[in-house]
């Protein structure tokens, strides 16, 4: 029997049960091989996101939709549009946003350092910064991720706390949750890692392998949290749920209960996918590797619907990811955009020169590849400061 011709069809045909081809080479895809069986809803999302237009369909012909011939339509002329330079807005809408950062993460500092000494302080501050983390995030319908941090190459819990709290209310904000679980997950996020401050500094910031005895003690931080945090009796149970399980995964393999899916709160699965993200980030110090690696080796431990949601939200290329673009220049991705190809970025060119704030979506320039860290020249590293920390914060500038 002859060999079946490969089918062509536009990305939006993609459904589950497909065996397809990405029409792209290994290094420029998050998936172990360009051949990909479709068994999940967030395989689609993620190749949506690629930059790409179509797939071939090795296996599954049967699955796609009878289409009629097309109908040639004709497109109607665009209207001139006056340009203008967003730039300027976008530079002061990003400067806001790292100032909210740092703010909300010495605002938890200072909550930290009242929880033993003053629990009723601490309640009153904590839930004043969590009002002002929902309100920067419902400023506006469609709030965007900034790149933001502190300049260092180590996150302090406090920095960590304020990310991961940003990551998990824009997802709970893209789930629809209500504004009760999204205060209950700002407040478990800030407040998620307080244990580890009971951790001895040595074993918390050690850069080796842990031993079985330091890597036990680490994991009951979880239990040293949610113990000073009960105490006080002022959290809401949603919130000290969060701390106590947010290293639980729904395949059972977390800790410190081994909880399953049916037992875990849904605001509780939130902190859990967001706060893995984070880790992973401080692994690979990578957004988009990080990305892969949850995809690749973590998907048993989240719902898929989960995962699918903090793609969107952080696009195929992560504020943080360091890029080539299809003008050979380097850069760092600032901002996500609606169009995850065309992000707003800190370029230079290779040797670190020529550094401008640009705007891809105005441009004919597109993101070409991911680039490693030790592929950059000193200069671009110094320009684009491609050793600094990652977190993440709300921004609302959508141009």
């Amino acid at each position: 029997m002859a060999k079946a011709e490969l089918t062509q069809i536009p990305v939006s045909q993609m459904v589950i049960g497909l065996t397809v081809k990405l029409p792209l080479s290994w290094t420029s895809h998050p998936f172990f091989r360009s051949k990909v069986k479709l068994e999940q809803q967030v395989q689609i999302e993620m190749i949506k996101g690629l930059d790409v237009d179509f797939v071939y369909v090795i296996d599954g012909h049967d699955l796609l939709p009878v289409i009629e011939a097309p109908i040639e339509i004709e497109q109607p002329q665009e209207e001139l549009v006056q340009e203008v330079d967003y730039r300027p807005l976008a530079k002061k809408s990003m400067r806001l946003s790292q100032q909210r950062f740092v703010k909300s993460v010495n605002d938890s500092r200072t909550v930290f350092g009242k929880v033993v000494s003053d629990p009723e302080g601490t309640y009153r501050e904590a839930a004043t910064l969590v009002e002002d983390l929902v309100g920067h995030l419902y400023e506006s319908e469609t709030p965007h991720l900034t790149l933001v941090g502190s300049g260092d190459a180590d996150k302090s819990v406090t920095q960590h706390g304020i990310s991961v709290a940003v990551l998990a209310m824009m997802i709970a904000h893209t789930l629809q949750l209500s504004k009760t679980e999204v205060r209950d997950i700002a407040l478990g996020s800030l407040f998620h890692d307080i244990g580890k401050l009971k951790v001895p500094e040595d074993i918390r910031r050690k850069r080796g392998e842990l031993t079985d005895v330091e890597a036990n003690f680490l994991k009951k931080h979880p239990n040293f949290g949610f113990d000073m945090l009960k105490r006080s009796g002022l959290f809401p149970d949603a919130m000290l749920d969060i701390v106590l399980h947010h290293h639980e995964f729904i395949d059972g393999s977390g800790f410190p209960d081994g909880l399953n899916e049916a037992k875990l709160l849904i605001t509780t699965q939130v902190v859990s996918l967001a706060n893995d993200y984070e880790t992973l980030l401080s692994k690979y110090h990578t957004p988009q590797i990080a990305l892969g690696i949850l995809f690749k080796n973590h998907s048993s431990k989240h719902s898929d619907k989960l995962i699918s949601v903090l793609v969107k939200i952080l696009g195929i290329y992560p504020p943080g990811t360091i890029v080539r673009l299809t003008d050979d220049s380097i850069a760092k991705v600032m901002m996500t955009t609606a169009d995850v190809k065309q992000p707003h970025v800190w370029s230079c060119d290779t040797s670190g020169g020529e550094p401008s704030f640009r705007f891809l979506i105005s441009e004919d320039v597109q993101v070409k590849e991911v680039i490693k860290l030790d592929e950059l020249s000193e200069g671009a590293v110094k320009t684009l400061q491609a050793n600094n920390s990652i977190s993440f914060y709300f921004n609302h500038f959508n141009h």
